[in-house]
């Protein structure tokens, strides 16, 4: 299934539309929203989620009907390598998103992935089970997670400075290793066994997103649950409201009898596990084996799209698949020979990250409390 276009016509899997007409649809509907979207913030009232999804796939499906004139892309494809791009950047952006709103800044999203992804590789090769390699990769998250919420909440050390630090920590741990034990013994230790792919009856075989979204392996069902049970968790259950408490206003939960610091500690630590899983991903379903810093800097890319996505699971998702499919687009436009640059399509996210920082679309703001240590008084 392809999405062709020429000068002339873009042609969908079922229908033909005329490129001028479509552009000057699309163009009409996205200034519609956009005058709504301004008109909402200046009312001082939330932009829906919805609304931001129907534009950004109006403004897509627009963009390519220009960038991929004369050539033609393939839909299922591009959707698909996007989706395992941003599998986990929204694994780390989830993670964030809980320790963020308990009130740690996890700077170390990177470190938990590359732990989770050396760790899963060397226990799958070791005992020939991806569900073993899953949970090590949990407990290694769990347990940089826990140096970062004991050194941040025991001992009120600057958040972002032990974050940087295990992120170095674990680069220097596993790339020695990687180097030293890993590939010398790559046949025993390097060669993980990989997730099969399941299909979802009737699911698999809706036209283009069926194939995409539901004949995964079993890390990206689980990723569907995470992003569901995080959302519900966070803002219609008793521990999500503790957890909110503890991040907007610690002194008032501490007065009502919440444990701030152990409060803090063990949803650290759960956030340190859902980044691991992402760390997994790399090892388990995509790349097949560990690799020296395979993780590419994905954690700080799973920490913009928590800012982008203002502290929310489902808007920081919807962040983390806008950053992989611009960096599977990028690849792809290279292919076909767009006039598009494809370090534009890269660095767009990062643009739209800063404006949304800077206040352009709305109120960027995290909880009151993130970064900042509790002394009981």
């Amino acid at each position: 299934m392809r999405l062709s276009t020429s000068s002339d016509l873009i042609q969908l899997p079922d229908l033909l539309l005329p490129t001028r007409l479509t552009g000057i649809v699309i163009s009409v509907l996205l200034l519609v929203i956009t005058g709504v979207s301004v008109w909402l913030v200046q009312s001082r009232r939330q932009v829906p989620i919805w609304l931001i999804s129907v534009y950004a796939v109006l403004f897509l499906i627009g963009f390519l009907v220009w960038a991929a004139a004369g050539e033609s892309i393939p839909v299922p494809g591009l959707l698909f390598g996007s989706l395992s791009l941003a599998v986990p950047l929204i694994f780390g952006a989830l993670g964030g998103v809980i320790s963020e709103r308990v009130g740690v800044v996890n700077i170390a999203i990177e470190g938990q992935l590359l732990a989770g992804a050396f760790t899963s590789a060397m226990v799958a090769s070791l005992t020939n089970q991806p569900i073993l390699g899953l949970v090590a990769a949990m407990f290694a998250g769990v347990l940089v997670s826990m140096v970062l919420a004991s050194f941040s909440i025991k001992y009120f050390v600057d958040q972002v400075i032990v974050g940087v630090v295990l992120n170095v920590l674990v680069i220097g741990v596993t790339g020695f290793l990687y180097s030293q034990v890993m590939a010398p013994n790559a046949a025993l230790l390097n060669q993980p066994p990989r997730f099969e792919r399941i299909n979802i009856p009737l699911l698999s075989e809706i036209p283009i997103i069926g194939p995409v979204l539901f004949r995964q392996t079993l890390i990206v069902y689980i990723m569907y649950v995470a992003v569901a049970l995080v959302y519900y968790g966070i803002f219609h259950t008793r521990w999500g409201l503790r957890l909110r408490s503890v991040g907007e206003h610690p002194q008032a939960a501490d007065t009502v009898g919440i444990n701030v610091g152990r409060t803090r500690f063990w949803n650290v630590s759960l956030a340190g596990a859902i980044v691991g899983l992402g760390g997994a991903y790399f090892t388990l379903g995509s790349v097949g084996a560990f690799g020296k810093e395979m993780t590419a800097g994905a954690g700080f890319i799973a920490l913009a799209a928590v800012i982008f996505g203002r502290w929310d699971p489902i808007r920081a998702t919807l962040a983390a698949l806008l950053f992989g499919f611009a960096s599977n687009l990028q690849n792809v436009l290279s292919v076909i020979g767009s006039p598009v640059p494809s370090e534009f399509m890269l660095m767009l996210p990062y643009l739209i990250t800063i404006a949304a920082v800077a206040g352009f679309v709305g109120t960027s703001r995290g909880p009151a409390a993130s970064g900042k240590p509790y002394i009981k008084s």
